[in-house]
Formats: C-alpha cells, sequence, structure tokens
C-alpha cells in the first residue's frame, strides 16, 4: 500500500509541474521570439524486492520547442527577425553571451544599440553605438549602415554588424531570464549563414489549442493519481478492520 502511495504522489506531482510549464507557455503565447517549454517525464523502477514493478514518474529534462514563429511585418527600422534557424547574440554585463529571436530593439540614451530590457546587442567587434540624427538600414546579413538625415545624406556609413550565430539546439539551455545560453557557458562562433528581415518581428511559436488541449489531459491524469490515492487509503482501512476481527 506504502508503494502505491508514493508512486501516485510522485505521478501527481510532476502533473501539476507540468500544468505550470503549459501555464507560463499560455502566458508567453503573443512574447516576440517565445520558444515554449516542454517537460518530458519518464517512468523509474523502484528498487525494491518485493515489488519490482513499481515505477516513480520523475522529470527527466526541460526542453524547448525550437521551431520557428510567424513572421509579422511591422516597418519599423530596428526590428529585425531572424529567418529560419539562427540567434542574435546579446552581451550580458558579465562579459558572457547571451542568444535570443526577439528582434525588437532600441537605442538608449548613449547611443547604443539593445533589446527591451537594457541588454546590449553584441556586433562583430562589441556592442554596437548609433550615432543620432541617421537613418538606420539592416542588411540580411546583419549589417547595419546609416545615412545622414540632413547634410551630406548620399553618404552611408557602416557602423557595425549583427553577431549571428547558429549554435546546436541540444547545447542551449534557457536561463530565468528567458535568454538561451550554450550549455558550456562560452560564446557560438558568428555562421554566416544566417539571415535577418529588417521590418519584421518573429512571434511566440506556442500554439494556444495545443497547450489548451494537454492542460485538460494533464488534469484528467492528476485527478487519476489522486484516486489512486484514494484507492490506497481505503485498501489500507479495509485491511486495518481485517487485522482488527483476528
Amino acid at each position: 500500500m506504502d508503494k502505491l502511495i508514493y508512486t501516485a504522489m510522485s505521478g501527481a506531482k510532476h502533473m501539476f509541474g507540468r500544468q505550470a510549464s503549459i501555464a507560463h507557455n499560455l502566458a508567453n503565447a503573443v512574447s516576440t521570439g517565445f520558444r515554449a517549454e516542454e517537460h518530458r517525464l519518464r517512468a523509474v523502477p523502484v528498487v525494491s524486492e518485493s515489488m519490482p514493478t513499481r515505477a516513480f514518474a520523475v522529470d527527466a529534462s526541460v526542453a524547448s520547442d525550437f521551431t520557428s514563429g510567424p513572421i509579422t511585418q511591422t516597418g519599423r527600422q530596428l526590428d529585425v527577425a531572424v529567418q529560419g534557424q539562427g540567434w542574435l547574440a546579446l552581451a550580458l554585463p558579465d562579459g558572457s553571451e547571451a542568444y535570443t529571436r526577439n528582434g525588437s530593439l532600441e537605442i538608449n540614451v548613449n547611443g547604443v544599440l539593445q533589446t527591451r530590457n537594457g541588454i546590449p546587442v553584441q556586433g562583430d567587434g562589441g556592442p554596437i553605438s548609433i550615432p543620432p540624427d541617421n537613418e538606420i538600414t539592416v542588411g540580411a546579413d546583419g549589417m547595419i549602415s546609416l545615412k545622414p538625415s540632413s547634410g551630406a545624406q548620399n553618404t552611408v556609413t557602416q557602423v557595425g554588424t549583427f553577431k549571428l550565430v547558429n549554435p546546436p539546439e541540444a547545447d542551449l539551455v534557457r536561463g530565468a531570464d528567458g535568454l538561451f545560453r550554450l550549455r558550456d557557458g562560452s560564446a557560438a562562433p558568428v555562421d554566416p549563414n544566417v539571415s535577418v528581415a529588417a521590418g519584421f518581428l518573429e512571434g511566440s511559436n506556442v500554439n494556444v489549442v495545443d497547450q489548451l488541449v494537454a492542460m485538460i489531459s494533464l488534469a484528467r491524469q492528476y485527478e487519476t493519481q489522486l484516486k489512486l490515492l484514494s484507492t490506497a487509503e481505503q485498501n489500507d482501512r479495509a485491511a486495518a478492520q481485517l487485522l482488527a476481527t483476528r
């Protein structure tokens, strides 16, 4: 009976955890460049001499769905969408790099190109600085060109190039800030095959219908685990009554 309790309890615990993950995905269904989170469960046999068929459910790994999201045209100069596979590199304050698909960028008061959260974009020579009073053009290879808004408007200046990378998906891990990093903490090399589209943004790849269906399925599985706990309690009471009559 006690083994049934622990088996059902572990199943209910991880069903509840998966529901929280799906709720997180649904909350980010409209977040730019978001990648859905997936929890993968597996059965682990319970080490026991009497009941070797028992098994616990454990959360084997937390993975991410790396399929691309829908591309929407915005017409904004500082919006870029990575086409196909690849990532924009960001320069973190500690000197390391992180990677994102959210290409909604802005220029801070110091002229540094950064994300909406204030993290500088990594260029080919470090963070990219944009002088004021210039029209910005971003090429497919990530090169940023400037044309003066006044004066000699036929002068085009190249100020830097986005660092575009495409590391193996298996080597990427999601941080608490939602950004991805290489598992070993190193910086990914530039991939010349990665391209971007200026004036576009990539949406979340969360499929709301699939997530809702999964939520309903998990709720039913959770109820099943609770019923098993109730059954174990009833079996315990019946066994106690039988022993008391002897």
